[in-house]
């Protein structure tokens, strides 16, 4: 969270803003708070974007699938605007640093603290999926540590499962390594492809790294569709799961309901003390790392060849 620049607005809509939380190519995430004092996730489209039809059927999009699905891990929608700039819209406001923000500070979470956010994301997705939506950017960003439960955020790009057409210019959907592959390669969307980007993001917690290394786009797209998600170091079971949550064909990935039983969990993640520090800014709990859980640097990979090799997608328009 960040406090306010000169630039910005006092007030969008009848919402007083107090601080920024985010922003990206598309506009900015504000805190605001309403007459009556609720605090709201305030997301505003930026002026020059409006004049991008597509960027703006996006947010649009956002809102109605925000409006429709009620879950306990996502924010419900509580305001928008969209029939003339400045467009915007207001969900519940969810407290917590997001997965990829609380690995970077405090490393890979320990085993017993990844099999809960595991089982608890797939029941996430399910919860989603029950509504006939595909998230499609699952990742370590749109995932939010709050002290209620994890919170799946940004459905910017999400769909109705049924479509799984891509947008006018042909842009497939999805971040660089937590895109499955048959996203890049032949543009098909469905529930299994959310499965692929929960195992991607538990691989990441798990070991604090990229879970198909890092570059180009090009590189990662590649490996994503060629080589093994990388869980070196990972405890054997959960090694294993995100291994076949992470399979190339996508009839082979277990369901959301198949992971959540394969984890076996036997207490909530709210109680788990390691997440309970996280979500709610306390100092760490007492050391429950392993020197083979601590980050360690990826094993050298191959350069990818020159031909053949997948086509990745054309780069999104600006997304958050």
């Amino acid at each position: 969270m960040d406090a306010l620049r000169a630039r910005d607005p006092a007030h969008i809509g009848t919402y007083a803003l107090l601080a920024r939380l985010g922003a990206g190519g598309m506009g900015m995430v504000y805190l605001g708070r309403s007459p009556g004092g609720r605090l709201v996730a305030l997301k505003v489209i930026k002026d020059e974007i409006t004049d991008h039809p597509e960027a703006l059927a996006r947010f649009r999009r956002e809102a109605e699938t925000v409006r429709a699905v009620r879950s306990a891990y996502t924010a419900n929608l509580i305001d928008a605007s969209l029939a003339a700039p400045p467009y915007w819209l207001a969900t519940e406001y969810v407290s917590g640093p997001t997965l990829s923000r609380a690995v970077a500070d405090r490393g890979p979470f320990p085993p017993d603290t990844c099999r809960k956010l595991f089982a608890a994301l797939a029941e996430g997705l399910a919860s989603v999926h029950a509504y006939g939506v595909t998230h499609r950017d699952l990742k370590p960003q749109n995932v939010i540590l709050a002290p209620q439960g994890p919170q799946l955020i940004d459905f910017g790009i999400a769909r109705a499962a049924a479509d799984t057409a891509l947008t006018q210019t042909g842009v497939a959907p999805g971040t660089p390594g937590y895109t499955a592959p048959e996203v890049l390669v032949r543009n098909e969307v469905a529930d299994a492809a959310d499965v692929f980007a929960l195992g991607a993001t538990i691989a990441f917690a798990a070991t604090g790294r990229a879970p198909f290394g890092s570059g180009s786009m090009e590189g990662v797209s590649y490996r994503a569709v060629h080589e093994p998600i990388d869980v070196a170091g990972v405890e054997p079971e959960l090694a294993a799961l995100i291994l076949d949550c992470a399979a190339k064909d996508p009839a082979r990935r277990p369901t959301p309901a198949e992971v959540i039983v394969r984890c076996a969990v036997t207490s909530a993640l709210v109680e788990d003390p390691y997440y309970q520090a996280l979500a709610e800014g306390l100092a760490d709990p007492a050391p429950t790392t392993s020197p083979r859980q601590r980050p360690r640097p990826p094993s050298p990979r191959p350069t990818p060849p020159q031909s053949p090799r997948p086509r990745p997608a054309p780069a999104a328009p600006p997304g958050w």
